[in-house]
Parts: C-alpha cells; structure tokens; sequence
C-alpha cells in the first residue's frame, strides 16, 4: 500500500492495521522518519509519485519475501519533529523485513519523486545515501 499525504499518521494505527488477522507474518519492521531542526517544505507530482512508489514496491516484493508492505510519505509544510516518512515491512522471517525496509528507504532517500526544500534551499541526496543506494543494484 502507497500513500503520499498531508495528513500526520499514527505508527501503532498503521501497524495494527497492517497484521490485523495476519497469521503468517512473523515480523515488522519499521522506519519512520521525522523532520529534524528546520521547516521542510515537500513537493511531488500527484499520480506519478505513487506510480514510481508502488513500482519500488513491486520490486521490493519480487526480491523479498513479503506478507505486506506499507509506504506513507508526507508532502506539503513540515515542521521539526514531525512524522515525514513511515516504511513498514512484513514477512514470516526478520530478514526479509530489515532487507526490504532498507532497500525502500534507500530508494525514497535517493530517486523517489519527492521534492525538498528548506527555506528558499533546494535539498539534493547526500553523497553517503547514494552510496547506501548503490549496493542493491
């Protein structure tokens, strides 16, 4: 499941909603992001932005094994110690879940069509999460 909203969410919500009447998951990971100490500002392109992410989300399930997957992803105006990212992974086995939830943040920290700005600054990917993002080609 894919969403980019303006709306905050609620981790235990979405976990909980997530493994609701699940019998064959045996782990959940998590990632959830939060601003740090400046105002974000985040754009993208409705309707192609949720294409790219269920497209990443299709090749996380090819490459793990996957019971559920969950991206929301924040846009709009941000202020620090806001909720701005949650990834959650679902599988019979713990290293399908760390796997695939790495591989999705690398993704959505490196190529997801998502545009940042702080104050009048454009922000680019840093080097260090390009380089995160190179071992799962």
């Amino acid at each position: 499941m894919i969403r980019v909203q303006t709306a905050d969410f609620n981790i235990n919500d979405e976990i909980a909603a997530l493994t609701k009447d699940r019998r064959d998951i045996g782990a959940v990971v998590t990632f959830s992001g939060l601003v740090r100490d400046v105002t974000l500002t985040l754009e993208h392109y409705p309707g192609m932005t949720e294409r790219e992410l269920g497209k990443i989300e299709a090749e996380a399930r090819e490459r793990w094994d996957l019971q559920s997957c969950l991206i929301i992803h924040r846009v709009g105006t941000l202020e620090p110690g806001d909720n701005i990212v949650l990834v959650v992974t679902a599988s019979a086995h713990r290293k399908d879940a760390f796997e695939a939830a790495e591989f999705l943040m690398d993704y959505l920290k490196t190529r997801a069509p998502f545009w940042k700005r702080e104050g009048e600054t454009w922000v680019e990917a840093k080097a260090s999460d390009d380089n995160a993002a190179e071992r799962w080609k």
